[in-house]
């Protein structure tokens, strides 16, 4: 302090010892100076003060420095020295003194800080200084550069988001840092990614294009994986934020073949044994943050077609196998365990082929028992962590989600079988579970074994054949009837939940269990008589809306086959013993209640506690579409309209009514195929909508890789504009050069070959043109028009003339069959003639069709050589104008060497010179 005290008098000058001045005093004179001073040293000295006084009075240097450092930064750029002291001084104004271990962000500090940050973005060119900054090598100004730009981020974060946007090539800037050697950057660089790209999604597709899942994967696999310390921590947060819920990223990280990057993260080297040993906390945090990426890929939220691509390169790719060892693992710890049970869940549900993989899976025991089987010991075991029981029932329920050959194998392992007793199998642990005292252990094996009945009717009347033993000497009893009987002994509220949601499951959408529940005489009484209780707490009402749901769906699929509970008997139950209003209030009691909400948002299974277990989301599914259904069936029908009115009609009024029954009836048939084109349409409209999806996504895409190659094309503009050699790397130059090198010789040896080929080509058009003159020459009698089209004419004037002659010798022959018979000589004569002309007439048009034929085909003929020609002028002016292009590109590459440095002929030049040289020989000569 002593020190920074003599600096501060060294800069200030010397103090009367009776006066010391105040903080912002020594702040007032010090900004004086930096503004005034004009000397380099001077300001430099000034700024160095700054800083050291920011980290204790950020409020007095905030408010009354922070203009004349920005003005520093912008004027003294050429000074690395000064530059860093500004940044860092407004680090610590924004941000507070990172580098002191004792110094603890209150929320004052935070608003402080926020405030500081949104007078410094005021100004967009304020951010725009620092972005250029980010391009200085220096590390005295791009690390304390990093550092401010990190706590403008956390302090307000979407307002510098839009910045960056905003700003040409600033995310380049940004990812350019990965590439910084050193490391406090490179890892600084991580930091700052994860505050910007949380939250904005056009961000995180640039990013994702600017190469960063390479150079992410790339970090994480120096620093060794799970093993790796805070970097890989990091990297992995960054990862997470550019693929939840960005669809345009997880296509490209799929399609850029990652996925198969990431299974060496999960070979787990001498960690699995003996406890926790080995599992450090950050290896923990790791592999925690890494099973979280795999689910964003897989999660349920995201498109159909993305997790299902997902899921099947996880499986080729050996991922899933990795993620089924450490989940069969010992010692793994139990947040890692309920992590990986999740990953499994969401990388098996609804993939038919991961899903019979994981039927394969066995746990390394002796003897071996399937993966299934060890966790539903979990699962029913009350001494095992309640987020690990609800992780192990997600993922059963995502095993046998639409799998209906997994379902029919949980039901099968309680149909009464031959095989060894003494093995352990899934149904006798769910029926373990179910029976249990502990009321937790209930409801998931009831939630369990429902979801082996959901949507397949044939497993719902399996069901039915389970019988359960009871003790010696007595007849063993079905399975529903012993759900019933716990049922009705009351219990616990997750008990009996459980329980209604197992039988609503059971009873939709089948009559036959319908019938066998409304066969057990005690069932339909237990459930008027909930029904019918006055109000109690909300769980208590929960189960009478679930009695009352239950109870509809007994109407609703009731096939009328148990004479005593018919659909009219039950709705005449319903009506006199509980009430039709009492009924739909206990009905809608369920929907309106807040864990019914939250379980009705997403399959997964996220309680933070025991007592907030109480629905499940297939059931929220379930009564969602069959409420209505129940409420419709439970109404009564107007029977008067049977018996009454009608008995008193007349036969004209019968008839009446009779038509417009059919008349209803035909409308009701219309309505009925009108409703199932429109579920056609409807179908196909989900396509073409699923379809538009996949081509917006991909046209998105192409628009994020065009602006990406438009920025990356600014870059190149801007530096071959600056040239200095503090920019430009000279390696990288030198590569350049040799590329353009390169690419001028490939340019060069394509414009001659084209040049050859457009001369061969020259050539044979000519030669073709020449054919096809000599050719038309050949057929000139028949090409010529003007001599076709007189030979034409006359033979039409021909044609005229012996029709003429025709019609006159008729009238003669006419006139002359009045004549004597003295004059028949004459008319025979005269009819010969007449036969002899009309063959000639006949001759003379046979001549004339084929006259036309022939012009018809000559014109074909000239109109395809036309064609042909027309088509060879088009492409000698596309070969002119590619021509043209390269020549361009080459003049282009040629400028691009000349400002490297490189000697480069011209064409045009010598060509110039050579046309001078000739000249003054031809002036010699002369």
């Amino acid at each position: 302090m002593d020190y920074l005290k003599s600096g501060l008098k060294s800069v200030l000058g010397a103090q009367a010892d009776s006066q010391q001045p105040t903080a912002a005093e020594t702040v007032e004179r010090l900004v004086e100076r930096v503004q005034t001073s004009t000397l380099l040293d001077d300001r430099r000295d000034a700024c160095r003060a700054l800083k050291s006084m920011s980290k204790k009075y950020r409020v007095e240097v905030g408010a009354q420095a922070m203009d004349a450092l920005i003005y520093v930064i912008e004027m003294d750029r050429s000074d690395a020295e000064i530059v860093g002291y500004a940044l860092d001084a407004l680090s610590n104004v924004i941000s507070g003194p990172q580098d002191d271990e004792d110094y603890i962000e209150g929320q004052e500090e935070q608003d402080l800080g926020t405030q500081f940050t949104e007078i410094y973005i005021k100004r967009t060119e304020n951010v725009t200084l620092l972005l250029d900054l980010l391009e200085e090598f220096d590390f005295k100004v791009r690390w304390p550069a990093v550092k401010l730009f990190t706590g403008l981020l956390e302090c307000r974060p979407k307002e510098l988001q839009e910045c960056v946007l905003v700003s040409p090539m600033g995310v380049s800037r940004l990812m350019d840092l990965l590439s910084d050697s050193r490391e406090v950057i490179r890892n600084d660089t991580l930091l700052l990614l994860v505050n910007l790209t949380k939250g904005n999604a056009n961000i995180q597709k640039i990013v994702a294009f600017e190469n960063a899942f390479d150079k992410l994967l790339d970090i994480i696999a120096e620093e060794g994986y799970s093993d790796g310390g805070v970097v890989v921590e990091d990297s992995l947060a960054v990862l997470l934020n550019l693929l939840k819920n960005n669809s345009s990223n997880q296509n490209f990280f799929k399609e850029g073949s990652y996925i198969q990057r990431l299974t060496p993260y999960f070979e787990l080297q001498g960690d699995s044994s003996g406890g926790d040993m080995g599992w450090s906390a950050q290896k923990v945090s790791n592999l925690h943050l890494m099973l979280q990426v795999i689910r964003t890929l897989v999660s349920p939220n995201n498109p159909l077609q993305v997790i299902s691509s997902c899921q099947k390169v996880m499986n080729q790719s050996g991922l899933l196998e990795q993620l089924c060892n450490i989940l069969m693992a010992s010692g793994v710890p139990a947040d890692i365990l309920t992590e990986t049970i999740n990953t499994v869940a969401e990388v098996i549900r609804g993939h038919h082929a991961n899903q019979e993989y994981f039927a394969t899976v066995s746990a390394p025991s002796s003897p071996p028992r399937p993966a299934i089987v060890v966790l539903l010991m979990s699962m029913v075991n009350e001494k095992q962590q309640f987020v690990l029981r609800c992780a192990v029932l997600y993922c059963f329920q995502c095993f046998l989600y639409k799998n209906e050959l997994g379902q029919a194998q949980i039901v099968q392992t309680l149909l009464p079988t031959s095989a060894d007793m003494t093995t352990i199998t899934a149904g006798q642990l769910l029926c373990g579970g179910l029976f249990s005292l502990d009321c937790l252990s209930n409801w998931f094996a009831a939630v369990a074994l429902s979801h082996s009945l959901v949507d397949n009717p044939t497993q719902k009347e399996q069901l039915l054949r389970v019988q359960l033993a009871t003790s010696v000497g007595n007849p063993p009893i079905s399975l529903m009837k012993q759900c019933t009987t716990i049922l009705q002994q009351g219990g616990k509220v997750q008990t009996r939940l459980g329980l209604l949601m197992l039988l609503s499951t059971w009873l939709a959408h089948s009559t036959q269990a319908v019938s066998h529940f409304l066969s057990i005489p005690t069932n339909i009484p237990y459930l008027t008589s909930q029904v019918g209780l006055a109000e109690g707490d909300e769980h208590e009402d929960l189960v009478q809306g679930l009695c009352a749901f239950l109870l509809g769906i007994c109407i609703e699929f009731n096939d009328d086959s148990i004479p005593s509970f018919t659909r009219e008997n039950l709705c005449q139950l319903i009506l006199k013993r509980i009430g039709q209003e009492t009924f739909f209030d206990k009905l809608g009691s369920v929907s309106k209640h807040e864990l019914y909400s939250r379980a009705a948002q997403k399959p997964h299974l996220k309680y933070k506690q025991p007592s907030e277990v109480l629905f499940d989301y297939e059931f929220c599914r379930l009564f969602k579409s069959l409420e209505g259904a129940v409420i419709r069936a439970v109404q009564p029908k107007p029977k008067d309209l049977v018996n009454g009115p009608e008995s008193n009609m007349t036969v004209q009024q019968h008839s009446l009514l009779q038509q417009y029954k059919d008349v209803i009836r035909e409308q009701d048939q219309r309505l009925n195929e009108l409703q199932k084109d429109f579920n056609e349409l409807k179908s196909e409209n989900e396509k073409s909508q699923s379809h538009m999806e996949e081509m917006t996504s991909t046209i998105q895409q192409l628009r994020d890789q065009n602006a990406l190659l438009k920025a990356q094309r600014v870059a190149s503009q801007s530096a071959e504009r600056s040239g200095s050699p503090s920019s430009i790397d000279i390696n990288n130059l030198q590569h350049e050069k040799e590329e353009l090198q390169k690419q001028l010789e490939n340019l060069e040896k394509n414009l001659k070959e084209q040049k050859d080929s457009y001369e061969k080509l020259k050539k044979e058009l000519e030669e073709e043109k020449e054919k096809k003159q000599a050719d038309a020459e050949k057929q000139e009698p028949l090409i010529n028009d003007s001599e076709l089209i007189g030979t034409l004419e006359h033979q039409r004037q021909e044609i005229t003339e012996l029709k003429q002659t025709i019609n006159r010798l008729e009238e003669e022959v006419k006139t002359k069959n009045e004549i004597s018979g003295e004059k028949q000589g004459e008319l025979s004569k005269l009819a010969e003639e007449k036969r002899r002309l009309q063959q000639r007439l006949a001759r003379v048009n046979d001549k004339n069709q084929k006259l036309e034929d022939e012009k018809s085909r000559i014109l074909k003929e000239k109109q395809k050589i036309q064609e042909e020609l027309d088509s060879t002028k088009k492409e000698q002016e596309d070969l002119l104008i590619l021509l043209t292009e390269q020549d361009n590109k080459l003049t282009a590459y040629k400028k691009k060497l000349r400002e490297l440095g490189e000697k480069v002929e011209d064409d045009d030049e010598d060509d110039l010179n050579e046309d001078e040289a000739n000249d003054d020989e031809d002036i010699d000569e002369m």
